[in-house]
């Protein structure tokens, strides 16, 4: 007749114990907050949707709440295209999107300051011109005619231009140009892009990535002055003329 050891029997007593009491000790629980539910949004877009001038990504924290709503619109609705934010958001209502927009609407963290500005003097100057004046001979406003004096955008739905990437500007003025970035009817930022010749482009992106944040960043306040464009910053009413 063989013999047991009591020893492994011990072992395990012992070791089913302990993690017995660390489980009561220690619950392993998920806080229920906006911070915890929208990690997923901070791996590319930094910490606090705060992201650094060197990336693709472009800052959130901050940003108007019916811009950032209406661009997960349009990411969810195939506006905009982009696989990893449609896959993210497919099954969002429009509920829940608002409620992500209004919590990273509602952070107030400092900037980054700009990188060193890339092009020469010359596209530099040009980039200036086409932000603070456009050129009316190509029926193209001024970029501060619609977002603001300061380029920090304008409550409710008009974005900031100021603390974005380079690239980032390029690629979504390069994604207006081609029809892969998309808004509501009236489209006027296609109408914008698609008047930019490559070196407009470039230029534009370079000077306002070199720029930076006045001392109040934040959006201005609704203004009643009509914009350079009809242009649709919200979805159009039911019905309403196109």
């Amino acid at each position: 007749m063989l013999s047991l050891s009591p020893f492994p029997l011990l072992v395990s007593f012992v070791l089913a114990l302990a993690v017995g009491g660390a489980a009561a000790a220690d619950p392993r629980t998920v806080p229920h907050s906006m911070d915890q539910r929208v990690q997923a949004c901070t791996l590319c877009h930094g910490k606090e949707g705060r992201a650094t001038p060197g990336g693709f990504f472009p800052r959130i924290a901050g940003k108007p709440a019916d811009y950032l709503y209406h661009q997960l619109l349009n990411f969810r609705d195939g506006r905009r295209n982009n696989d990893g934010m449609r896959y993210l958001l497919d099954h969002l209502s429009d509920d829940y999107l608002r409620l992500i927009a209004q919590h990273f609407a509602s952070l107030d963290l400092p900037y980054p300051p700009p990188l060193p500005p890339q092009g020469s003097a010359a596209d530099l100057a040009r980039g200036e011109a086409l932000v603070r004046r456009g050129d009316p001979a190509r029926d193209l406003p001024a970029c501060t005619a619609c977002h603001g004096a300061a380029m920090t955008g304008v409550r409710p739905a008009v974005p900031g231009l100021l603390g974005l990437p380079r690239d980032y500007l390029i690629g979504q003025l390069g994604a207006w140009q081609t029809g892969l970035r998309k808004a509501f009817a009236p489209d006027c930022m296609a109408h914008v892009a698609q008047r930019l010749s490559p070196t407009d482009v470039a230029a534009v992106a370079s000077w306002l990535a070199a720029q930076p944040l006045p001392a109040d960043p934040h959006p201005a306040a609704p203004t009643t002055e009509p914009l350079p464009l009809r242009c649709g910053l919200t979805p159009p009413a039911p019905g309403a003329a196109k």
